[in-house]
């Protein structure tokens, strides 16, 4: 067969050889036909060979059930039961060499691209959110693939020699990946591990490059990725691709050894989601500092949107908070921000509507209460077009909670009474936890906000609070029967704060101290602050002035570290209380649990808290 023909031409050539042969009886197994194919087809030209397969097939079948003459007849069927044993052999042949087809397919397209969009290309054939995204091994042999052409364009060479680097360095750094946990006893997470010894600075000193490391020297000691992207611009793409493959098989490898964790209290789901955010925002201020470099600054938005996109997609989401776990460096502290703008150039989807969720509650926790319900009424509207239900009773439950903080107790009622009507509906039609915690949620927003309606309106009816309290145990039980530990830990402390409002201050102390412990199992700062922030006023309530110091010093402090406003709080009642008992008094019982407060905030957060109160008081 000659091989100046046209590539069709050639494999409708092949076709007619192998019915011919087998009418000849000169085919005398399956396996001579897979040999043929084999030899001929080329790797990236299956879908030409499937379209000539494709004409034979209908054209012998027409002939087969249109053809009157009895041994014309016999002939065509004859020639049919060929095509189809080629046909067999083609799905066969196409199923082994699927890793050579992808890689030729994907070198193809990559070389082929205008050089304003080949890194774009290479991004999205290697998005871990494909169905079969390429292995190490397939990424060697595509950079291979590429090789061939890199004498004839600069580019491409690039992108082969990035792919390489960047390989080579992750071999380097698999067996240090959580090496730095198990040094001078590291907490897990990314929170409070600065410097040579936290992950950055273990990372750094095990890869040669002079890029990446000074990127992960830079991360080391808690500056913005913004700030060395905005000083490279002499980058080449091989850099670029040589850090995208590091940080990308970082963040992949983190998240598949926390989610091996599950029963470890201190890491897990937790870690998992510290993670995927960690390097979500990295990656959005890398687009931001590669602003003058638009390829750059794109391909870093295109990933940091695939790392989201795989996390919107994981079991434990967090619809319903906990992402402060573990993400307390302070140069993560307004990360959430840098999510935001991209978010905007995204299509409407139900990853984007679970994204806008995490935003929501996380602008409320910060204080930012108009913004909050802003991101919270995008994402209900999307998840409701998504025909996402539990994202949509969760933004309906969020937007009950920022509410509260706003005040506004109608609409606060009225939103986590369409949650929880919803949440039945839905719960009735398909069951599943997802709708049970939607469920749980909604009864302890309910209840909380007719708790808090009632003391704005003074109402002193016993039944006004009876009612409400019935809804928030309802939440509690519900939340324990579904073993959900976030959920358990807000209907606690939900509990907690109103029995404080009705001036029931023992059965506050027991929910809200419960409240806190169940929080700092599913690692949440600022419920744990939270909790800590009301035991201070039950304990002043019930002057145990020890207590309140401890407890308000604390919360206070773990307030402030994730930026929340609510710091203030505890911070007002410790200065009334300093006020009450004296200066020398008061530093006597802040001192008497010093081995406490350390044993949680650590030296450095005891002695930052005197410096928070001047603050307030300034």
């Amino acid at each position: 067969m000659s091989d100046s023909l046209p590539l069709r031409d050639r494999y409708l050539g092949l076709i007619d050889e192998i019915v011919q042969l087998t009418l000849q009886g000169k085919i005398s197994s399956v396996e001579m036909v897979y040999q043929m194919l084999q030899k001929t087809i080329l790797a990236g030209t299956g879908e030409i060979f499937e379209l000539g397969l494709s004409d034979r097939l209908n054209a012998i079948q027409t002939q087969v059930d249109s053809e009157t003459d009895e041994l014309k007849k016999a002939k065509a069927n004859r020639s049919l039961r060929a095509i189809k044993t080629i046909q067999s052999q083609w799905q066969r042949y196409r199923e082994q060499n699927k890793t050579t087809e992808a890689i030729a397919s994907a070198s193809q397209e990559i070389t082929t691209a205008a050089a304003d969009e080949r890194l774009a290309i290479f991004l999205r054939l290697t998005d871990p959110n494909l169905k079969n995204p390429l292995n190490i091994s397939q990424l060697q042999q595509l950079s291979k693939s590429l090789q061939q052409f890199a004498q004839f364009n600069e580019d491409i060479a690039q992108i082969s020699q990035g792919i390489t680097r960047g390989l080579a360095a992750w071999q380097r750094l698999q067996d240090h990946l959580v090496s730095w946990m198990y040094e001078s006893n590291q907490a897990l997470g990314f929170g409070g591990v600065a410097g040579e010894t936290g992950p950055w600075g273990t990372w750094a000193k095990k890869v040669n490059s002079e890029l990446p490391q000074k990127l992960l020297r830079t991360l080391a000691v808690e500056q913005s990725a913004i700030s060395f992207a905005e000083t490279q611009s002499n980058l080449t793409l091989s850099d670029w691709v040589e850090i995208a493959i590091i940080l990308q098989y970082l963040q992949r490898g983190l998240v598949s050894w926390f989610d091996q964790q599950a029963y470890n209290i201190q890491a897990g789901s937790k870690l998992s989601i510290s993670t995927f955010l960690t390097f979500a925002v990295i990656w959005s201020q890398l687009a931001s500092g590669f602003q003058s470099q638009a390829v750059y600054s794109n391909g870093a938005s295109q990933i940091m949107l695939q790392i989201l996109r795989t996390f919107a997609q994981r079991p434990y989401f967090p619809l319903y908070g906990g992402i402060f776990a573990s993400f307390s460096g302070s140069y993560l502290r307004d990360a959430l921000d840098y999510l935001d703008e991209p978010l905007k150039k995204v299509a409407r989807t139900q990853e984007k509507a679970r994204i806008l969720t995490l935003l929501g509650y996380s602008q409320r926790a910060l204080g930012q209460y108009k913004r909050s319900i802003h991101f919270h009424e995008q994402a209900l509207e999307i998840a409701r077009n998504s025909g996402d239900r539990p994202c949509e009773i969760a933004n309906l439950n969020h937007l009950s909670r920022t509410y509260v903080q706003e005040k506004n107790y109608p609409e606060a009622i009225n939103n986590s009474q369409r949650a929880l009507m919803l949440s039945r509906q839905v719960g009735d039609a398909y069951g599943g936890q997802s709708q049970r915690t939607g469920e749980a949620n909604a009864l302890v927003n309910l209840g909380y906000s007719e708790v808090m309606q009632a003391q704005q309106l003074e109402q002193v009816e016993p039944e006004t609070y009876e009612t409400a309290i019935n809804y928030l145990e309802q939440g509690l039980k519900l939340s324990e029967k579904l073993g959900d530990i976030q959920s358990k830990a807000l209907c606690l402390s939900s509990l907690g704060i109103a029995y404080l409002v009705i001036e029931d201050s023992q059965n506050a102390i027991k929910y809200l101290e419960d409240g806190f412990k169940t929080a700092q199992i599913s690692g949440d700062l600022y419920l744990q602050g939270r909790n800590l922030a009301y035991l201070a006023e039950a304990y002043y309530q019930l002057h145990n002035f020890e207590k309140a110091v401890y407890t308000g010093c604390l919360g206070m402090y773990l307030l402030e570290q994730i930026a929340s406003r609510e710091w203030r709080q505890p911070a007002g009642l410790l200065i009334i209380l300093q006020g009450q008992i004296g200066v020398e008094a008061f530093q006597n019982l802040l001192q008497q649990h010093r081995p406490k407060i350390i044993a949680i905030i650590g030296v450095d957060g005891y002695d930052y808290i005197p410096k928070l109160l001047t603050q307030y008081q300034e």
